[in-house]
């Protein structure tokens, strides 16, 4: 008896990304691409129709965030795989995806045999991260401390999101609108970084967003 493919839902906020990802994923006879979104709430309503093996998520989506989509899946399909594909480095936001729920992570810059290796292990119920990011898991593990540690590292899931936004230039309404949240929140948000990175002023944020985005993408 022949084995049905394992569906996957691509969920990235470029067209032309996704269009090459279905193309490579194509290319394996065990893998159907089951559909495509381009923003959390598109993601969510395909998953009850598609029921997807795996979902292979990119952080940053038309709407909503990547990070929260994989909570919100993790709490609602508990078994589903996910697979982060981002432009980010690893460094920025490979352990908070993994806290929510992804069981990988893997940049973009990485070449299509790492995807399909990627796919792989996750589909089978395995991790799937970089040596480099492994040993650091294994030190903090160890309770050994990282001098070098970014300051944007004690920002919460959501402060960090919000901070990246400033960066990319949105004002606080558009903020709220693509995280569907109130300005008021954002505001709070806002004094909240502050805070831990020790700003004091607007200005003063909107300059280390804007550097902070110049310096990781």
């Amino acid at each position: 008896m022949t084995k049905e493919p394992s569906r996957i839902l691509i969920v990235d906020d470029h067209p032309l990304v996704r269009e090459g990802l279905r193309m490579r994923l194509s290319l394996q006879a065990e893998w159907q691409v089951c559909g495509e979104a381009g923003s959390e709430e598109e993601a969510l309503a395909l998953i009850p129709k598609t029921l997807p093996q795996l979902v292979l998520v990119d952080l940053n989506l038309q709407s909503g965030h990547g990070i929260d989509l994989i909570k919100r899946i993790k709490s609602l399909y508990p078994r589903m795989a996910m697979l982060v594909f981002s432009g980010f480095d690893e460094s920025l936001y490979a352990e908070r995806a993994l806290r929510a729920g992804a069981l990988g992570y893997l940049n973009k810059r990485a070449s299509h045999e790492k995807l399909v290796e990627a796919i792989h292990a996750v589909l089978n119920g395995q991790r799937f991260i970089s040596s480099a990011l492994a040993q650091r898991l294994v030190h903090q593990a160890l309770g050994d401390t990282d001098p070098s540690s970014a300051p944007t590292s004690r920002l919460t899931d959501r402060e960090l999101e919000v901070f990246r936004l400033i960066g990319t230039g949105f004002a606080t309404g558009a903020i709220a609108e693509r995280l569907f949240l109130s300005p008021h929140t954002i505001d709070t948000h806002r004094e909240n970084i502050k805070r831990k990175l020790n700003l004091g002023s607007g200005g003063e944020l909107t300059r280390a967003a804007v550097q902070w985005v110049l310096e990781n993408g």
